[in-house]
């Protein structure tokens, strides 16, 4: 076994290594009196290390540095000479610092000048043993222990904030009711925080649930356990600041009353899922119970997350970018074969590539997406897929907010002609979004021209115009029927509907009364049965003439109406001409609705 430092140290020099200086446990015994009447030797080595990883902005190179002026200072106080010694590292040195050629050149110093290595690197301690170097190893683990940023958290603290020259504060309450409160009497000074910092630093670096997930210049998050802690520092900020978040809650599925279709549904077949909200609404506490509830049930779930920081047990597994790209993690993943993925944060384009060409693959996939509203997560997929894709990518998105799911929506594709347009020409593919209870349609999304829209659909209010044009055309068919119900299809259309008796004479022999009605108003009119008695199918022949569709009846059904079908939809009623046929103009939209149902075998005639 090696020996610790638990006595003062009674030989004549010390030289410290990197490990020992960047957790700052040489000014710790300094100050408690175990290192008296000594030289410390801090090796050039060592210093030009330390220089380097600060000027990469690496915080072990802060606090190494911030260490030795400690040391200096308490060096004058205990009456201790710090001298330095040796030579700068080649650059070779330094690129091989990682695989231990630091570590040996520092003990070859020790040995030089008959001095003790001090060390808190076991496998340092370990190897300079082994050689005959006298070495004192310094245990320094924290991993265990409550640092201070810890304790600024209390059961209902969501996030602490902290930073130089201000009070500190923090998020309490829960999602719906949270409250921005001091937490400090005093102002944080930048001494403070560095301590914090290499607190944090050396409990990340011994905890096993505890990474570095982005290391930047200026700025760094690290995950600490359950807590996600973001440090930055000028120039990418304007002072050293500290934030530190964590779940406050950990739900399970049952307890956000799910719709229960859908809860078969997602367990049953792979979907995906967008859950979306604000940010700090629950989204991330949802999607953790979700891949809760999927994986108790049987499924293989993992996770993609930068930082890893859903609350899941130990069966989930959560990944991280792969050499920086979700694109290699998701290669990767397809070769594991999980029946769900939960994506949490995504924000670049790429990312909602990866989402969708992993959904296309046949994983079930889960995202969570910042947004103010649930529609406002969809439209972020519209530019970044083609439009059609896009059902085939989300079924459903689930709103929250508060903590609580406040609206779900499923989403459809279908061809048909878009809410307010009429004539049938316009037909397009339609993406129709839909409140998922209710199934009440709220958005639809299509291609006007070039661009890609979203509608919103609302109760149709009447137009004031609109009341007035059919005051005057009831006006106009009381004489017939004084029930006549109007209704306007569009600025040029109008469907009047009145008693079957009537019909003919509205029309008038040859259409030459209806004619001049629609000249006198200016819109086409279509003349409806109210009450359409079927009495009798009957048999016809169809004949296309080119301008013209003919349907050919029985020659003793001339000057006869009848009611003419798509199946079970009316269509319009006629009246038989003299040679027993009803002859519809081939491009009009009766001729149109005429041949469709024709092709399909569901045109049927009614007398």
């Amino acid at each position: 076994m090696v020996k610790r430092i638990i006595r003062r140290v009674k030989r004549k020099a010390i030289v410290p290594d990197t490990s020992v200086l960047v957790n700052g446990q040489l000014s710790e015994i300094i100050k408690k009196g175990k290192v008296k009447n000594v030289d410390i030797i801090i090796p050039q080595l060592v210093l030009d290390e330390l220089q380097s990883q600060a000027s990469r902005n690496r915080e072990t190179g802060f606090r190494g540095l911030e260490e030795i002026k400690k040391i200096r200072e308490l060096a004058k106080e205990k009456g201790i000479k710090l001298t330095f010694a040796g030579r700068k590292p080649t650059l070779e040195e330094i690129s091989l610092a990682k695989k231990g050629r630091i570590d040996a050149l520092i003990k070859d110093i020790a040995v030089k000048k008959g001095a003790s290595l001090i060390t808190s690197d076991y496998v340092q301690a370990l190897v300079a043993e082994a050689e005959g170097v006298d070495v004192y190893y310094i245990p320094f683990d924290i991993s265990k222990k409550k640092i201070r940023i810890e304790e600024f958290f209390t059961k209902d603290t969501q996030s602490v904030h902290l930073k130089a020259g201000v009070k500190p504060f923090a998020k309490i309450g829960k999602p719906g009711n949270i409250k921005l409160v001091e937490i400090g009497d005093s102002e944080l000074t930048e001494n403070e925080l560095k301590l914090m910092i290499s607190e944090i630093m050396a409990k990340s670096y011994k905890d096993p649930s505890s990474f570095v997930e982005i290391s930047k210049h200026g700025a760094m998050v690290i995950q600490m356990g359950e807590y996600r802690i973001a440090i930055t520092r000028p120039p990418f900020s304007t002072a050293l600041e500290i934030t530190a978040v964590r779940p406050i809650v950990k739900l399970n599925l049952k307890d956000y009353n799910l719709h229960s279709d859908l809860e078969k549904r997602i367990l049953e077949s792979p979907s995906g899922i967008l859950i979306t909200g604000p940010p700090g609404s629950g989204k991330s506490t949802f999607a953790a119970s979700i891949a809760e509830y999927l994986s108790s049930h049987g499924k293989i779930v993992k996770t993609f997350e930068q930082p890893r920081d859903l609350q899941v047990g130990p069966k989930i597994t959560q990944y991280a970018p792969l050499e920086g790209d979700w694109s290699k993690t998701a290669e990767l993943l397809l070769l594991v074969r999980p029946d769900y993925t939960i994506f949490d944060e995504i924000r670049r384009t790429t990312d909602f590539r990866v989402f969708a060409d992993m959904r296309l693959a046949g994983v079930g996939m889960i995202g969570v997406v910042h947004a103010t509203d649930p529609i406002s997560a969809i439209q972020r997929f519209i530019g970044r897929v083609e439009l059609g894709m896009i059902p085939h990518i989300v079924d459903t998105v689930i709103y929250i907010k508060d903590g609580k799911i406040e609206k779900t929506y499923k989403i459809t594709l279908t061809v048909k002609v878009p809410t307010g347009m009429k004539e049938q020409d316009l037909a397009r593919p339609v993406v129709e979004v839909r409140e998922y209870e209710s199934n009440k349609l709220e958005y639809e999304i299509y291609t006007y021209g070039e661009e890609n829209i979203v509608v919103p659909i609302e109760e149709e209010k009447e137009n004031p115009l609109i009341e007035l044009a059919k005051k005057a055309l009831k006006n106009e068919f009381k004489r017939w029927d004084r029930n006549a119900e109007i209704i306007i299809d569009s600025v040029n259309n109008v469907t009047v509907r009145v008693r079957n008796e009537v019909i003919p004479k509205i029309i008038g022999r040859g259409g030459k009364r209806i004619e001049e009605i629609e000249k006198a108003v200016g819109m086409k009119i279509n003349i409806e049965p109210i009450e359409r008695t079927i009495k009798k199918q009957i048999s016809f022949e169809f004949e296309d003439t080119g301008r013209y569709i003919n349907i050919c009846l029985n020659k003793t059904l001339v000057n006869k109406k009848v009611d003419i079908y798509a199946d079970n939809e009316f269509l319009f009623s006629a009246i038989v001409g003299k040679d027993g046929k009803v002859r519809v103009k081939k491009k009009s939209n009766v001729g149109r609705a005429v041949m469709q149902a024709f092709i399909k075998r569901k045109l049927k005639i009614f007398v």
